[in-house]
């Protein structure tokens, strides 16, 4: 089954969320909150509120899932957001 991607979705969830892969941000003690922001928003495409909200989690909680998708999608972003020096990895469901 797919699923249809929804505009209220906050994570940007499309027809390739059940590939079971998860792209997910780590909380630093370096980066402030724009440059995350930022990076959210330009390498991950999100919306500015749903990178804000991003960055509030991985702050508050110590990590966020970021996307799920296809693992060759999320390999692209991943990659983006270590070379911003940001820590980042895959995992996958189960």
């Amino acid at each position: 089954m797919i699923k249809e991607k929804k505009d209220s979705d906050p994570l940007n969830i499309d027809a390739n969320a059940e590939s079971g892969y998860s792209l997910i941000l780590f909380n630093d003690d370096v980066n402030d909150f724009e440059f995350v922001i930022e990076s959210l928003v330009e390498i991950c495409r999100l919306v500015p509120q749903q990178a804000h909200q991003c960055a509030l989690i991985t702050h508050y909680k110590g990590k966020c899932e970021i996307k799920k998708g296809l693992l060759d999608d999320l390999k692209i972003m991943c990659k983006g957001l270590i070379d911003k020096n940001l820590i980042a990895e895959i995992q996958t469901k189960g």
